[in-house]
Parts: C-alpha cells; structure tokens; sequence
C-alpha cells in the first residue's frame, strides 16, 4: 500500500500539506478554520461576553464528517475530573478522525493565563504577579510546569501570555498584564512562551493589539492611541515574544483603533505581523470577534462579509466555535464573495501546525503518556516559591515588620479568610466554579488567617470580617474594632474579589470609575486607625489602589497581586519574617483616586508642574519595593560623559553588597533618560533589570550591555530610528529614584533600525570584590 505523500514524516512540512490541499474540498478546508465549543451552554451564563448569542446550533456527528479544525475548552468549561477529562478528549478525537476522510485530528487549546483553567489544576499567581517578581528565569519554568500539564491530558495550543501594557489601571484586566512597561512585559512574557513552547505547547499572544489602551478604561472600547504609542509601547511585548520566545499564535484583539477593527485589519495581522516580523503561525481570533464585526463594530453586513473581512486581515481561525467560517462562508465563495485562495491560505497555514504537532502522521494516538497530576508537588513548590518573590513590601517605616512571635494579632478584613481572594479571574474556581456552587474547589487553598495561625503558633490570632468586599454594609466594623482594640497588632486584609463581567471588582468587564477600594473598605481601615493600634495593611488585589489617604499613618503595608494558591503562606512567611520580601511594583500606586490614567511613561508635560491643580506623581513608583535587609551599591563605572557610535555599545557596571544580617534580594533597574528628541519622550523607560539575590555580606558585581538600539523610537514620518546626541543611563532601585548616572554621547548619523534591531539589554552577574 502506498502512503500518500502528505502522511509522510520524511517529507518536508509544506510539501505534506500542498499534496494535502490539493486533496480536499471546500467544506473540509474551511472545517479546518474552526473550532467547535463542545462543553458551551447556549443557555443561561457563560464564560465568555455575548456566549448565548454568538453560539451557532450544529450537528456534531455530522459536522465532523467534514473534519475540524479545533476543539474548545474541553476542561475549561465545567468541572471534570482531569483524568476522565483526557480520556474524554482522547475519545472525542478518535471520533473526529474517523469520521472524515483524511482522518486528522482537531487541535485541542485551553486558558492557561495563571495555570491551566481546569478542575484541580494549580493556581498559580496572575501575571501582574510574575511582574512583580523581576524573575523571567522563574517565569519561565512556571510556562514549562503550565505546558507539561496541558500536554499530559491531550492539550495542544495555551491562551496565554497577555501582553497588554497597562495605560490605565481602572481597566478590569490589569491583574491579567504584566505590568505598566513594555520592557518588563516583554522580557516576562517572552520567559514564558519559552517555558510553553519548550513543553511542547503552542503559546498564543494576547491581545493583538491595542486592547489595554481602551477609552476610559472600559472593555473593549474604542483605541485612541497615537500611531507613536501603538509602536513604541504596545507592540515591543509581542515583537519580543515572538522573536525571543518563538511563539506560534497571536490572537487578534476585540478593540478597533481609529476606526479600524483588528479582526478586520490587514495592515496590523499581515504587513506588520507576518511581512515585516516574519511571523509564520496561525492567527486566531478572540472568541466571538470575528462576528463581532457585523454585530458590535458593524463594518460588515452579514455574517459572509465578516468572515471576509477577518481573512483577508489575516485571521486563520474562527474561535471559539463556528458561526462565519462555517456554511456563510462557504457559500460566500461558491457564489464569489469570497476568493477561494484566502481559505486556502489560512487552511494552509493551519495544517502546517498541524503538521509540527504531528497530528497529519499516521502513528498519531490521541491518548497522552504517563500519570494526570495537575496540581503536583513540583508544581505547589513553584507556585510557592513564585508568591513569594512577587510580594511587595511598600512601606515599613518604623522597622514593625516582621512581627514577633507571641503578640496578639487582631487579622480583620474581607480577604483573610476566604480561600478566593488568592484567584484571579481567569483561575477556574473564579471563572467556572462560581457557576457550580456546588462543587468543590478541588484545590488546597490556604487563607491568611489560617496561614498566619501555622505561621505563628505562640501567637493568639483573633479574626473579624469587618465588612464584605463590595457590600456598603458597615453593620462588622464594631465587631473589627474592638478585636484590634484588644490586639498588640491589627492585620487589615482588604483587595478584590476577581470575577467576570461585573460580577467582581477585578477581572474581565469589571472595570471601573476611580481607584478607590472597593465597597466600604476604605471606611473599614479609617475606623480601625482609630483604636491607636499599630495597623499592618495587606493588599489581595488585580490593580493598584490609591493609598495616599493613609500615608504616615499606617505600621506597614504590603501588596501581593492575586498570588496563588500558596499566596496565604507566602503572605505569612513575609509578616513573620521567614520570607524576606523581594517584589516589585509593575505598576504605579497611586496617591489620590482620581486623576487618572496615569503611567510612569509620561513625556514632561504629563509630569506634575505649575500649570496644573493635579499632581499625577504616584504614593509609590513603578519599580519600588523594601527589603527586611539593606544593600549598598558601588563602585560604578561611567563617571564621565562617554561617546559611541548610534551603532556603537557601552558597558555599565556596579558591585550590589548585602550589608544586613540576613539573606536577600535587590532589583537592579537600568533607565534610559532622553533629554533631547526631535519627538516627546517619556521622561524615564526601564531598559535592564536584573535580581541579585545575595547572602549576608556577599557581593556581585552586575553589567549592562547597553545598545543604542535600545534607544530608538518612531519618530514623525514613522520610522524607528537611533538618533545622535546626548542619553542618560540611570541606575535605580525604582524608576523615581537614581543611584548612579552614566551620561553618553551617541555620535554619527540619524540610523534606522528594523525588525532585526536589539531588543535586550544584557546582563553579567559575576563575582563581587572585598
């Protein structure tokens, strides 16, 4: 028997798939440019905005006689045991590929934003979290531990990462960001489509692009960034992770930008994406926004002329489920509409994935390898260790933390004893499992209050809720203040609860009009001040809040952004000590509650100044974090104005020492200052960073490589240039504060730089002197 040259593995990927092509029908290539929501309810709430609406009615046993392209959420839709859930799958593509005539498989993806999405899978820290880490090489395993998992129950493509830039922190998806600087989301978002793609895993981009920079914060709103911000901020994350973390899927964003939808933009998904980055994976649309185009941005008429539209941009594949690439567009092309060589070209592009994934070969077997453990002790330890870098000492000026062993702790607030304040909302106990009250979580989730009882064993810990997190009910604050009356200490534990579309104060669709806490926290925090007892406040929460109301007046703060299943231990660990905390802000923190948006990366005029009312100037910068020890910086190099060519390099180097009595960790950060440009610049950019974690006592010695390339932007006619004069090289603990300044002088010609420019400054750690 002869075996068709597109079952043979000795074949190159793209002649397979012309032999195969070649082969098939209209019906079967289109199949190959949807994906079927097989566990989505039509009716009642969804997971996902207008699901009831925008889910087609189908016959499975008869759509996938013509094959299919992808199978939808099998795990993330409802709650099922993940070793009968892989075997369900397994069984669903054995189904899928006998009834079509070439036998090939659908391709399975998943949510995996902060974890797998799926019952009894590890909930990791959201990204905001990963930010405030500075830890990429950390990152990077947690992709890995994500991607083995995914894989180990017949998972192909992972949803994630979300490389959004945060331009305003009232937008509900900020605790899904990395943080406010494209920098930092690029070098984090890149560490972890490596770990993904290395298990194997297909990383899909998020949100392709401009979606973060919505008017007024609100989901999915128009874009109204300038074409100078679309370049120089939103677009270095995903160019990183593509280049750098080899990514082989982008999702095309729900927003339009002056006036053009993504899903509907040639210029952004093709030109830019594929001709000028050199992309060669699928592009897969949001759920639903394919259709979206005739129903929500209203540039198409039908659902025909929307699928037209998102081929021609370059969308290849309808997700979640079918509703234009299915029969409108097949009989869109039948009659002419559409040309039949846009199928062909995505169908293409799907099936040499396809290929890559080995599911064209005929010893395909959807059946995975080895034992289904989703929440393993490798991955806990993971998730530990990763809440445990990412949480933030903001302040601690009188030296009360870490709390002694055997006071009286009075722990009060909403977030101490509810296991969910760890989640954010693309975990599955907060974006399914509220659906299902009736389940368990299927998770081991330790809250503050337990955790800070282990932690504290000689200590007596008393507990009030005070108030809920959003409820204006006040009916606990007696109950709240008389147990911090009685106490040495109090521990205020407020934030958010993570939810969807406004059944949270964080998460997709809930965004939201100032940063004020939530309900009546703020009030709660006055009235424990009142008791004159020291107040520890700790933040569990998707977004910064403004905190200028009570500066000076509290014993301490802290801030962990939604860390995780273990985030009760590592919030513990902090305020008793055994965790020294190394975490950074990736995002401002406010004074006051208004006056927003607000970013670190403003140009002069966004700064404070005399001809304004409105001081935007943060409580705590971008970049800032304490430390239960101390670190001296030394012995930099750069003291005199240096020149190098626009295509020259420059080394900066500095010796960090512990000078404290215990082991901990100092963020180095590298910003470039621009003080002349022919275009604004904003005023500081983070371009290096690097963590050195260091012993009592123990030195190293950190370089920077600096490149001017690192120094480009787009300039007025929208080219992306090095331009000659005098920068800036500041060293800092923060983007407010500078240690050291190296000044430089670029000489030579304005240069152009390209899609090959460097986009990484790199750093030496090397042994420190005595």
């Amino acid at each position: 028997m002869t075996t068709a040259p597109w079952r043979d593995p000795a074949l190159p990927a793209a002649d397979r798939v012309d032999d195969l092509l070649s082969r098939m029908t209209l019906e079967e290539k289109t199949a190959q440019l949807y994906g079927v929501w097989v566990g989505a309810a039509t009716d009642g709430d969804g997971v996902a905005p207008l699901q009831r609406e925008m889910t087609a009615e189908y016959d499975w046993d008869e759509l996938i006689t013509r094959g299919l392209g992808q199978l939808t959420r099998s795990f993330g839709t409802a709650p099922v045991d993940p070793v009968l859930g892989a075997q369900a799958l397994a069984r669903a593509q054995r189904r899928i590929a006998a009834a079509g005539r070439f036998g090939i498989p659908a391709l399975a993806h998943e949510e995996c934003l902060a974890g797998f999405t799926a019952w009894g899978a590890t909930a990791y820290p959201v990204p905001l979290a990963w930010g405030a880490s500075f830890d990429p090489a950390l990152v990077e395993q947690l992709g890995r531990h994500i991607g083995r998992d995914l894989r180990s129950v017949g998972v192909h493509q992972g949803l994630a990462p979300v490389l959004d830039v945060v331009r305003d922190p009232r937008w509900g998806r900020v605790e899904e960001t990395i943080g406010e600087d494209p920098y930092l989301v690029g070098t984090v978002g890149a560490a972890y489509v490596r770990g993904l793609e290395s298990a194997g895993i297909v990383a899909t981009l998020k949100h392709f692009a401009g979606y973060a920079s919505s008017a007024g914060a609100r989901n999915l709103a128009p874009v109204r960034a300038g074409v100078r911000e679309f370049a120089d901020v939103t677009l270095p994350p995903f160019e990183m992770a593509l280049r750098e973390g080899g990514a082989r899927s982008v999702m095309a964003a729900y927003t339009e930008t002056d006036g053009v939808p993504v899903s509907a933009d040639p210029g952004l998904l093709s030109h830019l994406l594929r001709d000028e980055w050199g992309f060669t994976g699928t592009v897969v649309a949001d759920y639903f926004g394919i259709g979206f185009l005739q129903t929500q941005h209203r540039v198409a008429g039908d659902e025909a002329g929307a699928a037209h539209l998102a081929l021609a941009a370059g969308i290849d594949v309808e997700l979640p489920t079918l509703k234009c690439y299915g029969t409108p567009l097949v009989t869109a092309v039948r009659a002419g509409r559409v040309p039949e060589s846009l199928v062909d070209r995505a169908a293409r592009r799907v099936l040499l994935q396809k290929c890559e994934l080995g599911l064209l070969d005929e010893d395909w077997r959807p059946e995975p390898d080895g034992p289904v453990d989703l929440d393993s002790a490798g991955n806990r330890a993971l998730a530990r260790r990763l809440a445990e870098e990412s949480v933030v000492l903001l302040d601690n000026p009188d030296g009360l933390l870490p709390l002694a062993p055997d006071t009286r702790v009075a722990v009060v607030g909403p977030r101490a004893a509810d296991a969910l304040a760890m989640l954010g909302c693309y975990s599955f106990p907060s974006h399914v499992l509220t659906h299902h009250p009736e389940v368990p979580l299927g998770l081991s989730i330790p809250t503050v209050l337990d955790s800070l009882r282990a932690e504290l064993p000689d200590a007596k810990v008393t507990f009030a809720e005070g108030c809920g997190v959003s409820d204006p009910d006040t009916a606990g604050f007696a109950e709240a203040v008389a147990r911090a009356a009685e106490a040495d200490v109090c521990v205020a534990v407020l934030g958010d609860r993570a939810g969807l579309f406004g059944r949270g104060t964080s998460g997709e669709g809930c965004d939201v009009a100032d940063l004020r806490l939530p309900g009546v926290q703020a009030e709660l925090l006055d009235a424990l001040l009142t008791t004159g007892v020291p107040v520890i406040l700790v933040l569990l929460t998707g977004r910064p809040y403004a905190l200028g109301r009570w500066h000076g007046r509290l014993g301490a703060v802290v801030q962990a952004f939604f860390p995780g299943e273990e985030g009760g231990p590592a919030l513990a660990g902090v305020l008793s000590g055994r965790v020294n905390p190394s975490g950074r802000l990736p995002v401002s923190v406010p004074r006051m509650p208004g006056g927003q948006p607000w970013t670190y990366l403003q140009p002069p005029l966004g700064l404070a100044g005399e001809v304004s009312s409105l001081d935007p100037t943060p409580l705590y910068p971008f970049g800032h974090g304490r430390s239960y020890t101390s670190f001296t910086w030394q012995d930099h190099t750069g003291n005199d104005v240096t020149e190098i060519g626009t295509d020259g390099s420059y080394d900066l180097s500095l010796t960090v020492r512990n000078t404290g009595e215990r082991a901990g960790a100092e963020v180095v950060q590298l910003y470039l200052h621009d003080p002349v440009a022919s275009v604004t610049r904003p005023d500081v950019r983070l371009i290096g960073y690097q963590r050195v974690e260091l012993a009592p006592g123990e030195a190293r010695r950190v370089t920077f490589r600096f490149h001017p390339d690192l120094s480009s932007f787009t300039e007025r006619t929208g080219a992306r240039v090095v331009e000659p004069g005098a920068l800036e090289l500041r060293l800092g603990p923060s983007s407010a504060e500078v240690r050291h300044t190296a000044r430089l002088r670029l000489t030579g010609p304005v240069r152009v730089v390209g899609a090959d420019r460097r986009l990484r400054c790199e750093v030496e750690v090397s042994e420190g002197t005595d």
